[in-house]
């Protein structure tokens, strides 16, 4: 069994590892200190960290405030408090002047489960990319969380960072550093090349090994950093493989998915499938019984390999 982290715990523990080394972060929360586990922050350094009660728009302006002030900000919340709520706040107070605020957000996806589609985020990455200027980040584990988590730091400007609730698998070692706007490969490949964000990357390396029984040699990238996105890696991946398949835990529009096919279709068009949530908002369920329902298995993203390599080799013929 791969060992599980949680992600947002690796996040609290590394705002404490940055707010001693930097008496400039202060840390801003709605109420939810425990959940997003920026806790371990207001424990240690209670006078930088300030709970602004369940009032997200008002915590942006707050953060907003804070940044203009020469401070690093780091505001947490749920994701779909952060997003939906307070989009307003991000696009005017936030993105527009370009301060120097870090948004971290837990409970991404559907994986927040039993919580159910209010709670759910699934709109939240086509929000936070349609912001000119501000860098988005989804990490694929709590490894790559708390090296994206310095990485936000220790760059100026505004930046969403998104996290899921559960514990996840880890598909890192612990000597993996994180490099902004870079994809990472996976896993290499020569037939179909599968594109993953967040919890999807470990899913996705699974199919790959199942696919690879069946004798097809599937590249796996982790995308990182959704805003900006690596084009160079989309380009060769579409180049050498000749067929992608994107997984993401959003809904199908306006994620990765939309980010990916923009880049392929402009400059090397190939096949593409998208595991992803559909028009629709998911039910309440247990983490692994909502991926499989609404088509985000390891098994949804065999599938789709399986359903773009036919196409790929037809357009081959007919070329």
């Amino acid at each position: 069994m791969p060992v599980e982290m949680s992600a947002r715990e690796a996040y609290g523990r590394t705002l404490v590892e940055l707010g001693r080394e930097n008496r400039d972060i202060v840390v801003l929360d709605a109420d939810l200190s425990r959940s997003t586990m920026t806790s371990l922050f207001a424990r240690e350094f209670p006078d930088r960290f300030f709970n602004c009660g369940i009032a997200e728009q008002n915590m942006m302006g707050i953060a907003a405030g804070l940044a203009a002030s020469g401070k690093t900000v780091f505001a947490s919340t749920f994701a779909v408090f952060a997003t939906s709520r307070c989009f307003d706040q991000l696009r005017m107070s936030i993105a527009q002047p370009q301060l120097n605020v870090k948004i971290v957000a837990c409970h991404g996806g559907i994986t927040v489960g039993e919580d159910s589609f209010s709670h759910h985020s699934i709109e939240d990455l086509a929000l936070t990319t349609s912001l000119p200027g501000l860098t988005v980040i989804v990490p694929a584990d709590a490894i790559e969380t708390a090296q994206a988590v310095k990485a936000a730091a220790a760059t100026s400007g505004p930046c969403y960072i998104r996290l899921g609730r559960p514990k996840t698998p880890l598909v890192y070692a612990e000597d993996y550093r994180f490099t902004p706007g870079q994809a990472v490969t996976m896993r290499p490949g020569s037939d179909a090349t599968i594109i993953a964000i967040g919890i999807m990357v470990a899913l996705a390396l699974e199919a790959a090994e199942s696919l690879a029984s069946q004798g097809i040699d599937c590249r796996v990238l982790n995308m990182p950093t959704l805003k900006p996105i690596d084009r160079d890696a989309i380009v060769q991946a579409a180049s050498e493989t000749g067929a992608i398949v994107t997984a993401e835990e959003h809904l199908e529009h306006g994620g990765l998915g939309s980010r990916v096919s923009q880049i392929v279709s402009r400059y090397r068009p190939v096949p593409m499938s998208f595991v992803a949530v559909k028009d629709t908002y998911a039910q309440s369920g247990k983490p692994h019984e909502l991926l499989k329902r609404y088509g985000l298995a390891a098994e949804d993203i065999e599938r789709a390999v399986q359903s773009v390599i036919p196409r790929k080799l037809s357009d081959q013929a007919h070329r």
